[in-house]
């Protein structure tokens, strides 16, 4: 007996439930024109995943419910698998669907509440009791929404009540390397119960989220029978022949550095059309983060939605105004030159009995950072597009970037990248094909706020300090594991300190794309005002 399962790996958009619904129908009458007997569709895909406080919202599950119950009846000839969200006698779930036959079969209620990192379901949510097992033309398959499967129980609670196979549907946000974790996951799961397993992953970028889809299959011994592409929407297929999976098509799996840049281009091209910019602008330095900005930028939405702004001042290198030019002209870009001297000059003259008597130092820095980003956010109003920030994790951690200057715009590209992995991405997008100037890589990076600036003035090695922040903030060590690195202790304490220091900063910056297991976003959380003091 020759089943297919068809995976359907969909870019949902939270809160869109016509839409997503008519996503689903469309890819169940291509599933079902391929010969599926079933399409298994990613976690919570009838509303988008995740919805955030829209589950406190009553209407939020009625909506949802009307918008099943029509997606059911346009249902016929294949069974789908649809996530979504219910309430019952009160109570919220994250729930599974069974449609056959254009009816609503059974209801799986998901077992395992993540309440870590980005995610707080049990903020939402109950936990759900029991299994859903049920036949496909001579199979008995299970179903599981995704933490279901990092704990034993309900997979052990499937295999008990009959089943043969896992059909685990997905919101499984990316992070470099994520992809060996839910591998290791599920051969454990594999491991434990001989089951076979399906996991259809979501794919897209949700606000600082981004969704690598990566749906895969696995037969009874935990080896990979099919691996659809990353960061791509499509159908994907499983042939069980007697309740076995075949080897089917295997994607390639993409090297971290394209993982990375694939996922930034994906985040950035669906915060920009969810959201409906008509384009884009940003500030165009001559430095490497602004650079791989623009090829960002240009690779996902196309040159003719990208603004570049170049902004001199009497501090700004030549070589910085003819790599801007240069660049601008490879991506084919509209590109504007806006002086800021003659402003920057009138806010001197405006502060001159202010400032008297008093040396220079970062006040005048932050007023050229300001003006530029004042001169950004104009242009942004009048042409409705929104400002990409160009600033890194490393910046961020620390707090060298200026609160309403550099800091200013509506989207974050490099806001979980440090600087170290800004230099290898931008030397895997020049591999694609050369378009930036080699020497934005090559030269020691330079706020260009004052005379001869360079950034290892104000900080430590960007590999020293990239490395402090990876272990205090990413891995949790303290300063005493840190020390054990190998790293000087006086490094160690500087860059926590400035970490420590710079949360009313970080508070106060845009949303950005996600890409390490633990950013400066919804999953870190630590107060402003704090007097702990980290020797342990």
């Amino acid at each position: 007996m020759r089943t297919t399962i068809a995976i359907a790996q969909i870019n949902c958009s939270v809160g869109d439930l016509a839409g997503n619904a008519e996503k689903i129908a469309g890819m169940a009458k291509r599933a079902k024109a391929k010969g599926a007997s079933l399409m298994l569709t990613p976690e919570l895909s009838l509303c988008g995943y995740p919805p955030e406080d829209l589950l406190l919202r009553s209407g939020f599950y009625r909506a949802s419910q009307d918008a099943l119950s029509r997606l059911a009846a346009e249902i016929e000839g294949i069974a789908v698998v649809v996530g979504h969200p219910i309430e019952r006698e009160g109570a919220h779930f994250n729930a599974a669907s069974l449609i056959r036959d254009g009816k609503i079969e059974l209801t799986y209620f998901k077992r395992e509440l993540p309440n870590y990192a980005v995610f707080d379901e049990e903020r939402y949510f109950e936990k759900g009791e029991g299994a859903a097992v049920f036949e496909l033309e001579g199979m008995r398959v299970a179903l599981a929404i995704c933490e279901d499967i990092w704990k034993p129980s309900s997979a052990r609670l499937a295999r008990n009540e009959g089943a043969e196979a896992l059909l685990v549907l997905n919101a499984s946000p990316f992070h470099m390397e994520k992809q060996e974790v839910r591998y290791a996951i599920s051969r454990q799961r594999i491991n434990e119960t001989g089951l076979s397993l399906v996991y259809a992953n979501m794919v897209g970028g949700q606000d600082e989220l981004v969704f690598d889809g990566a749906s895969f299959a696995m037969d009874g011994h935990g080896a990979i029978s099919v691996r659809m592409s990353s960061f791509e929407e499509g159908l994907g297929y499983v042939e069980y022949e007697n309740g076995k999976p075949v080897k089917g098509e295997i994607c390639p799996e993409p090297s971290l550095e394209e993982s990375v840049y694939k996922a930034l281009c994906l985040g950035v091209y669906d915060y920009v059309t969810k959201n409906r910019f008509p384009g884009v602008l940003l500030g165009l330095s001559g430095g490497i983060d602004s650079a791989l900005t623009l090829a960002i930028a240009v690779d996902s939405l196309g040159a003719e939605k990208v603004h570049a702004v170049m902004m001199p001042s009497i501090y700004t290198a030549a070589m910085s105004l003819e790599d801007s030019r240069e660049m601008a002209k490879t991506f084919d870009v509209r590109y504007s030159e806006l002086a800021i001297q003659p402003i920057y000059s009138l806010f001197l003259e405006s502060l001159a009995g202010e400032f008297a008597g008093l040396p220079r130092n970062t006040a005048e820095e932050n007023i050229q950072a300001r003006i530029r980003g004042t001169l950004l956010m104009a242009l942004s109003n009048k042409h409705g597009s929104i400002v990409l920030t160009t600033g890194n994790k490393s910046e961020m951690a620390v707090g060298y970037s200026t609160l309403y200057g550099d800091m200013a715009g509506g989207f974050s590209v490099l806001k979980d990248i440090k600087k170290t992995l800004v230099y290898r991405l931008a030397h895997y997008r020049n591999s694609l094909g050369k378009v930036i100037p080699e020497r934005v890589i090559e030269r020691p990076p330079s706020a260009e706020l004052k005379e001869d600036q360079c950034d290892q003035d104000s900080l430590p090695p960007y590999e020293v300090l990239d490395a402090v922040m990876e272990a205090y903030m990413e891995r949790d060590l303290s300063l005493q594991d840190i020390r054990k690195l190998g790293i000087d202790e006086k490094d160690a304490r500087r860059v926590i300190h400035l970490i420590k220091v710079n949360e009313y900063k970080r508070r106060q910056s845009p949303v950005g794309i996600k890409i390490t297991q633990r950013g400066f976003g919804r999953d870190w959380r630590y107060p402003i005002t704090s007097k702990f003091l980290d020797e342990y």
